[in-house]
């Protein structure tokens, strides 16, 4: 057995304080271990995307411990909260959040850049990876919805991320291209040690994941491991 990378023990974040405090994660306990697959479910003010930050460093918890490779969060400066952003995690979200005024090329080509060597060349192999070569120099207004939930996701992996973090990539789109989203996102853990989270309502896409994680009100209420995941193209919702 590998060591798991991810690792959360009675981590918990509250948000305001007196008679506006909201409690968002409540004493949340898991463990990932490298190449899984993992589907955050819960509905609407659960805590998923309020964990999902917390993996992404993207705010502090309030309590309790969450290490990444060994190292725990919240013991890192800013600049190292920074650069474990830039290295470590890839980001795809529902609204895409393409840059209007970029091509897609250059839309992946910002995040290479700033990650590494041969942003172009990086950017080229991923958009073709994502079946996007021949719309490159298209502007996100060119491009249908699941055209730009590909850049999003190429932009996602154009740095080779440990982790790939998830927030309802397909909650904007219709079956076939959602579908297709899914299997784009299933394929970049197939032979690597990558792990993917990805937060959703819809309990149906939780069917294609090797692990289930089902929050409410903060707490996990649930997780199981499937013994057969499905293809994304046997989902339907």
């Amino acid at each position: 057995m590998s060591e798991p990378i991810v690792r959360a023990v009675a981590l918990s974040k509250v948000y305001g304080e007196g008679d506006t405090t909201t409690v968002a994660l409540d004493d949340v306990s898991f463990s990932i271990d490298p190449g899984e697959f993992v589907v955050l479910l819960g509905p609407s003010g659960s805590g998923k995307t309020t964990l999902l930050n917390q993996i992404g460093a993207l705010e502090g918890a309030t309590s309790g411990t969450l290490t990444v490779n060994g190292v725990e969060l919240s013991e890192m400066t800013e600049v190292e909260r920074t650069e474990y952003r830039r290295t470590t995690v890839g980001f795809v979200f529902q609204f895409y959040n393409l840059v209007p005024t970029l091509t897609a090329h250059e839309n992946v080509a910002l995040i290479a850049e700033i990650t590494g060597d041969h942003p172009d060349d990086r950017s080229d192999r991923v958009l073709e990876s994502v079946g996007l070569t021949d719309r490159s120099d298209y502007f996100p207004a060119e491009l249908s919805g699941g055209q730009q939930q590909r850049v999003a996701i190429a932009r996602g992996i154009v740095k080779d991320p440990p982790l790939l973090l998830c927030d309802e990539p397909t909650g904007a789109l219709d079956l076939e291209t959602g579908q297709h989203i899914l299997d784009l996102l299933r394929s970049t853990t197939a032979g690597t040690d990558r792990i993917v989270f990805l937060v959703t309502h819809n309990s149906t896409i939780a069917r294609m994941a090797d692990r289930v994680i089902r929050l409410m009100d903060g707490r996990i209420v649930g997780d199981d491991r499937n013994e057969h995941p499905l293809d994304p193209g046997e989902l339907h919702w």
